[in-house]
């Protein structure tokens, strides 16, 4: 038989049938969202073609991205991607120093970097880069969008993507939208939420919850030159969008698909569950907000598909896995959340040695995996670890919640007795008593202390901990993402911090002299740099832990072991850590009714025999056992 050449397929006939792919979960939700509002059908028009502009001013490189992605849809899901999050400013200086650490990215096994807020902020406090001044411009402190665009390039060719923050429940008061707004423009006003007298805002009040008690009690500021009452979740200089308006929804889609087109990768869409405000309620987690991330997402898979977006929602169990899609909307929210309760869970168990909170709440209220979704796994980031414990969740082990809450406050600031840890307190809330609590992951894991005591055996453990948690983040199931420093076991900073913000403490500059001893195991450095490597590079070549493959919690044989399988077809793994430090014993029973008959650990690549029938596990030890 004689074979043709295939036609070849246009860029117009691409974007149709990206357009038609992703309609019902396009106009579906804005239907919900928008559709009786009167504008609804000149807002439609206008977003088809904000659709058609962005891809036809998408550039070659991206396109190809693009195509190269769709079919291989669940590329980021792949157990050789692993994510690495810090500052530009504290990593490189500026945006083109970035290019000069590359090599040690690479090094480390980074596919994804995330950029922390690098849009222009407003001058002076701005949460950190979260008071967002301008969408279309980076912080002249690190470049500009040229600079942006070829560093995106250059990391592109070497196979990393760069991940950026896109803040979607407000603006600052600087933006141009609220300039003029307080100038007395009608059409920017109705951007945000607005009051003529507080009498509303009050209401709201009686259900909504501070932020920011400290720095930012309430939730409404009063300016004084719009002369109304403003809505303000976390800070004054900073307001909350109203998506209600339609026109909104059209501005952050012509925003993301213009930092998309300059080479952004992933959006990690800040704030999210504040976005939609009803009354009597909390003002978090509502559906529409799903519905909003629903029809982002459709936005980015028409116009913009190589791309994801990732939510950064940090909210209860029973709340955050609609971030990534259930029901109707199973596969079509975000492509990313952050595992928040795998975080708190990992903390608590160290704290307690005991991991039957964690066995229940990550084997009760999450599925095993999701529809070309996943998470975004971490053991630290920026901000501070605030204890999601429920009363629901400690009751089912025989625990209270507050007094489990106050404990790990108390142990993880390093006043409670015998604790290994050395951290700080965040927005302390004396009404409630909820502390949070601050620290590096190294000064959390106990290093700082063991350092400062001279303790070899407390510095083994310390970093048994912190490579035991990265074997955690690599093999539970999603993207696991590593904070800047913590590859070295990087300590806390002391000192004032700026503005009183406390979460400096675990915002450090990298310390490229520290850096250096990452190759010699005779170093903490080396011997966190060198472990962490190992692990993600085991990670990569055991695929037994694509994302796609359900994480399936099992029960611990002993309350310091956490166990969970992933069910591979046909090729199962069972993976144990030892949250305590001293050894524990597994029963060859559970591995083989788990499927594992002639245990293998893959990630010491060593076969295990056991004894009497049982397998011994080390202290602060990981296993990743196959057959």
């Amino acid at each position: 038989m004689k074979l043709t050449r295939p036609a070849s397929t246009s860029d117009a006939e691409l974007f149709a049938l990206r357009s038609a792919r992703s309609a019902a979960d396009l106009w579906e939700p804005l239907e919900r969202l928008y559709g009786a509002h009167p504008g609804y059908m000149v807002f439609r028009d206008g977003l088809k073609t904000l659709l058609e502009d962005s891809w036809a001013a998408r550039p070659t490189a991206l396109r190809c991205l693009d195509l190269e992605r769709d079919l291989k849809p669940g590329w980021f899901q792949q157990p050789d991607q692993v994510g690495y999050v810090f500052y530009i400013d504290r990593f490189a200086g500026n945006l083109r120093g970035v290019l000069e650490h590359i090599d040690y990215l690479k090094a480390l096994g980074v596919t994804y970097v995330h950029f922390m807020p690098c849009l222009k902020p407003r001058e002076g406090a701005n949460d950190g880069g979260y008071s967002v001044e301008d969408y279309r411009e980076i912080n002249p402190a690190l470049g500009t969008m040229a600079d942006f665009e070829a560093v995106a390039a250059a990391l592109r060719a070497e196979g990393i993507g760069i991940c950026i923050d896109l803040v979607l429940n407000h603006t600052s008061e600087s933006h141009a939208w609220a300039k003029a707004a307080r100038a007395g423009d009608a059409v920017t006003e109705a951007y945000y939420h607005t009051f003529a007298e507080d009498t509303l805002p009050r209401q709201y009040e009686e259900t909504l919850l501070e932020i920011f008690p400290d720095v930012a009690p309430g939730n409404f500021t009063f300016d004084e030159d719009l002369k109304k009452w403003v809505w303000t979740t976390f800070n004054t200089h900073q307001w909350d969008l109203n998506w209600t308006n339609p026109q909104v929804f059209l501005e952050i889609a012509e925003i993301m698909l213009f930092l998309l087109n300059k080479g952004a990768e992933t959006l990690r869409l800040d704030a999210v569950a504040f976005m939609w405000k009803e009354m009597g309620t909390l003002c978090q987690n509502l559906p529409p907000v799903h519905d909003i991330l629903q029809a982002l997402r459709a936005v980015s898979r028409i116009a913009a598909p190589g791309s994801l977006l990732k939510a950064e929602a940090i909210v209860p169990p029973t709340e955050l896995v609609a971030y990534l899609g259930k029901g109707i909307q199973s596969g079509k929210v975000s492509n990313l959340a952050y595992h928040n309760n795998l975080m708190v869970q990992f903390w608590s168990s160290l704290a307690a040695r005991d991991t039957r909170l964690m066995a229940h709440v990550l084997g009760t209220h999450f599925p095993s995996n999701f529809k070309n979704a996943t998470w975004a796994t971490y053991l630290r980031c920026h901000d501070d670890i605030g204890w999601a414990i429920t009363d629901e969740d400690a009751d089912a082990v025989g625990w209270n919640a507050f007094s489990h809450r106050q404990f790990l406050a108390d142990f993880y600031e390093g006043v409670f007795p015998g604790s290994f840890a050395t951290g700080g307190l965040f927005q302390f809330n004396p009404a409630t008593q909820d502390k949070r609590n601050n620290g590096t992951l190294a000064s959390l894991a106990g290093l700082e202390k063991a350092l400062e005591a001279g303790d070899p055996v407390a510095t083994d453990d310390a970093v048994a901990r912190i490579l035991m948690g990265h074997a955690l983040i690599a093999s539970f199931g999603g993207l696991p993402l590593i904070y800047m420093g913590d590859e070295l076991g990087t300590l806390n900073v002391r000192g004032e911090y700026e503005d009183g913000d406390t979460r400096l403490m675990q915002r450090p500059v990298m310390d490229w002299a520290l850096a250096t001893k990452r190759t010699d195991p005779a170093t903490i450095e080396g011997r966190i740099f060198t472990g962490i490597t190992h692990i993600l590079a085991r990670r990569a070549a055991t695929p037994q832990l694509h994302a796609e493959h359900p994480t399936e919690i099992l029960p611990g044989p002993a309350p310091a072991i956490f166990a969970f399988r992933r069910a591979a077809p046909g090729r199962p793994l069972v993976a144990l850590f030892n949250f305590s430090e001293a050894p524990q014993r597994v029963p060859q029973e559970m591995l083989v009714e788990a499927g594992i008959t002639a245990p293998f650990d893959t990630l010491s690549q060593t076969p295990l025999t056991p004894l009497e029938g049982w397998i011994l596990l080390p202290p602060y030890a990981p296993l990743w056992l196959t057959n």
